[in-house]
């Protein structure tokens, strides 16, 4: 019988798989690189931090849960901060967004 602190445990797991499946069909569906950014960068930043949660929670209070919670405000600052700094360069390059007159969706 799973008791609430394991169930707790996995529910955080699952949240952590499925926003990562997620991110990664977002990068294969999404048409250009500042939607495939936002998609990954947003769903990836959940689902790692659901999945680092539940490694903490597992881990009980110790050491090794300050690192993984270190690892979490990490990742927390780092991951948006990079997908900003991406697509800042790709605009800067001159990318252009796409359209729906770039062809696709019959609007």
């Amino acid at each position: 019988m799973v008791t609430l602190y394991e169930g707790a445990i996995l529910a955080l797991l699952a949240g952590g798989v499925f926003f990562g499946i997620v991110a990664a069909v977002g990068l294969l569906r999404l048409p250009d690189l500042y939607t495939r950014a936002h998609g990954a960068s947003k769903t990836d930043t959940l689902g790692a931090g659901l999945s680092l949660a539940a490694a903490a929670a597992a881990l009980g209070s110790g050491l090794p849960t300050v690192k993984v919670v270190l690892l979490l405000v990490f990742l927390f600052i780092t991951n948006p901060t990079a997908a900003h700094a991406i697509t800042r360069a790709a605009a800067d390059q001159g990318i252009e967004p796409w359209t729906s007159e770039d062809g696709g969706d019959g609007e």
